[in-house]
């Protein structure tokens, strides 16, 4: 796997803090930072999600993927999956996740909540990549309520 991140550079009037990530399977997406009013020239112009948003996005695609799939092989009528995803940072550099908490909400017809909470148990444990490499570092709580279709 692999990924090109370039500085998109000077825009208009001050130097922005842009970014754009070209993806291996060819895909774009756009980054920036938070505006800066101490340094403007050191911020960016909120354009674009931050990279650390990005990250927590991955992670909650990895896992969804995962509860969807995991659901779906149990040939259960899944219909719909979001994960909101909540977290805490530490204060000073590196500024790494310290607490994340994953909050599942799965709608389905007849999908017994163990069925769900299994699901989730074996993202967090077993395949999604994103959220165990973020475990070395945060604390991960997961959460789900369930919506009968």
């Amino acid at each position: 796997m692999e990924c090109t991140v370039s500085w998109t550079g000077n825009t208009g009037a001050r130097s922005g803090m842009g970014f754009v990530a070209e993806t291996g399977s060819g895909h774009i997406l756009n980054m920036d930072g938070a505006p800066d009013a101490v340094k403007p020239e050191n911020g960016g112009q909120n354009l674009a999600a931050r990279p650390m948003e990005l990250l927590l996005a991955g992670t909650g695609g990895c896992t969804a993927y995962d509860v969807v799939l995991i659901l779906k092989r149990g040939r259960l009528d899944v219909r719909g999956c979001s994960v909101k995803i909540s977290s805490e940072r530490a204060e000073t550099d590196p500024k790494v996740f310290t607490k994340i908490n994953l909050h599942f909400t799965v709608t389905g017809k007849a999908i017994a909540a163990n069925a769900i909470e299994r699901a989730i148990k074996m993202s967090h444990d077993k395949y999604c990549s994103a959220s165990i490499m973020l475990g070395k570092t945060a604390e991960i709580t997961t959460s789900f309520e369930q919506i009968e279709a």
